[in-house]
């Protein structure tokens, strides 16, 4: 079975639908039928599997360029947005309005915020509905998905991948920067503009394993030359070794950088 993975908002998660037709692929605008009703979604992924998978939307066809004439202005969604920000200020609440959706058929709006817990908005749901006339969503996101939406620069220059090309947010653990050295430099210069580590350390972090899969490990006894020390530090581009040998006849401690090939 062909599987498709969908996303409506850069923020909502992740749906799942047969590929239908067969040559979609990623990047594609498609509709979709949800249990809300017609939307459009963006295609990021495209695979084949033989799990049995719940498929929890229909893709009905590729969107075209009348579908995009429907949806909502930048004019409506920046008037909309400060309408939302307004009322989220006189009513005292403790979140941040990050964006704003219309849906497909421009019956609904949804609100997308970041806040350290639970939000009653129950009255700003009311006023909201009051104010649109349209049914009103509030939906509270994290805070990578944040950095998605309002775009920043990265500590490169460059705009953040999270923005301008990543589809799926990848697990960025401790391990990815251990086993490329950097865990030593400090969480603050690893972290990226929504305070988690940079998705860009995924990039090359199969590729520091493999290296690292070549070189004997740190605190290992090996022998060199004869003589037998313990590797006190790694290399990995180069392929060398920091190796700590017992000094002769009481001399001190040395150590040699090795160069290691296997």
């Amino acid at each position: 079975m062909r599987v498709a993975e969908l996303q409506i908002a850069p923020w909502e998660k992740i749906l799942l639908a047969e590929c239908q037709p067969d040559n979609l692929a990623v990047y594609d605008d498609v509709i979709v039928k949800t249990d809300q009703g017609l939307d459009l979604a963006k295609v990021l992924d495209v695979y084949e599997t033989k799990e049995a998978l719940a498929m929890e939307t229909e893709i009905i066809r590729r969107a075209t360029g009348e579908d995009y004439r429907g949806l909502l202005s930048e004019g409506d969604k920046s008037n909309a947005f400060q309408v939302c920000y307004e009322l989220i200020k006189r009513l005292d609440l403790g979140m941040k309005l990050v964006d704003v959706r219309g849906s497909f058929d421009g019956s609904r709006l949804t609100f997308a915020f970041v806040a350290n817990g639970r939000v009653d908005f129950r009255e700003l749901v009311k006023e909201l509905t009051h104010h649109f006339n349209k049914s009103i969503r509030l939906q509270q996101i994290g805070i990578r998905d944040e950095a998605r939406a309002t775009g920043d620069q990265g500590r490169c220059g460059r705009g953040l991948c999270c923005k301008n090309s990543l589809t799926k947010f990848s697990s960025v653990t401790s391990e990815v920067a251990e086993v490329q050295n950097l865990s030593g430099r400090g969480s603050d210069r690893l972290s990226g503009a929504c305070g988690r580590l940079m998705c860009c350390l995924a990039y090359e972090a199969e590729g520091y394993k493999d290296l690292a899969a070549k070189l004997p490990a740190v605190g290992e006894a090996i022998t060199i030359g004869g003589k037998r020390g313990l590797v006190s530090g790694q290399n990995l581009l180069k392929q060398s070794l920091q190796v700590r040998f017992k000094g002769d006849k009481g001399e001190a401690d040395y150590t040699l950088e090795v160069d290691w090939k296997k």
